[in-house]
């Protein structure tokens, strides 16, 4: 089901939480809301499920304004960060909470609960609490549980926030997976680029209560609409009135009339990337993604004093945003 907000405004006292937001979703999409903490993705997030009343502006589902509709009338599924899960009840009630309280027949519950957390891959826990679970299985729980109303949107706020980084990867991989299974129109929240960037299909940019960029992964970092966008989507060095990448960055032991200088601080080597961390003459760092060849060819050496030079860069007018963008080709 396709999502929109229109113009959607909502002030917590002083405090503007949404400010004049508009949005698209299309239909079995998955989409990240990506954001600062602050930047007004959760509220979004509830506004669109019904758990807050925007002050002004719609919410529409498939072309349906729901701006008035109580979220047990929305047909929406939520999923909190922390699971929400009833201690003392087993997975398989948990799943079936939902089916239950619709009064739908035992059988038909029993046979949604089994395909749910087949799905899921607990089939083997239906007995367990959520206690004897770990951190990633009581997340698939939850999941299957707003599922389990075949809801047409499922909500994620930060699902995967509470869980280390290995786990966080392994549900990452396994959210895209259910996603191409049961093509439900999925939005998440998270402050965690590399998170939007590994799963979402769209990513949509907020700061300040307000819509920075919205676009598919590769638009935001190769073409970002805003200061804003290209420092929070992937890393950005600042050198003088330029936003570079680090693997936009080249290095050099000879000095050139358009090169900076730099001391290299410290080399990280991550297996087939090397970065390298430095600072400037004027004392702000900088970062540099480079090859094991071109480390080893260069013969870098933490200590060293190098020459830096762009090999591409952007320059964003003085309020950052997009009007007097421009590429530059540096090398």
């Amino acid at each position: 089901m396709s999502i929109k907000v229109e113009n959607a405004r909502k002030q917590f006292g002083d405090f503007v939480a949404l400010d004049d937001v508009s949005l698209e979703v299309r239909d079995g999409s998955l989409t990240a809301l990506l954001g600062p903490s602050g930047s007004g993705k959760s509220t979004l997030l509830r506004v669109i499920a019904g758990l807050e009343a925007p002050d002004a502006g719609r919410v529409l589902i498939s072309g349906e304004d729901m701006t008035q509709v109580p979220v047990q009338n929305r047909n929406v599924g939520f999923c909190f960060q922390h699971y929400a899960a009833f201690k003392h009840m087993t997975v398989r009630d948990n799943v079936a909470f939902g089916l239950q309280i619709r009064k739908r027949p035992k059988e038909e519950i029993a046979e949604r609960v089994h395909e749910l957390l087949e799905l899921v891959q607990l089939e083997g826990w239906v007995d367990r609490y959520p206690s004897q679970l770990s951190g990633g299985q009581r997340q698939r729980m939850a999941l299957a549980r707003a599922l389990a109303v075949e809801p047409k949107v499922l909500l994620l706020d930060e699902p995967f926030g509470a869980l280390d980084a290995r786990v966080r990867m392994e549900l990452r991989q396994w959210l895209r997976r259910l996603h191409d299974e049961v093509h439900v129109t999925t939005i998440f929240v998270t402050h965690d680029q590399e998170e939007a960037m590994d799963v979402a299909e769209q990513i949509v940019v907020m700061n300040e209560g307000a819509v920075e960029q919205a676009g598919r992964p590769t638009d935001l970092y190769d073409h970002p609409a805003t200061e804003f966008v290209m420092s929070f989507v992937g890393t950005a060095n600042r050198i003088g009135s330029l936003l570079v990448r680090p693997h936009d960055v080249q290095l050099a032991h000879v000095p050139s009339s358009t090169s900076e200088e730099a001391m290299i601080d410290r080399i990280v080597r991550l297996g087939f990337e090397v970065r390298v961390e430095m600072t400037l003459g004027d004392g702000n760092p900088l970062i540099a993604q480079l090859t094991r060849s071109q480390v080893d060819e260069l013969e870098l050496a933490d200590g060293q004093i190098v020459y830096v030079l762009p090999s591409r860069a952007r320059v964003f007018d003085e309020n950052g945003s997009e009007p007097r963008t421009e590429e530059l080709a540096l090398a």
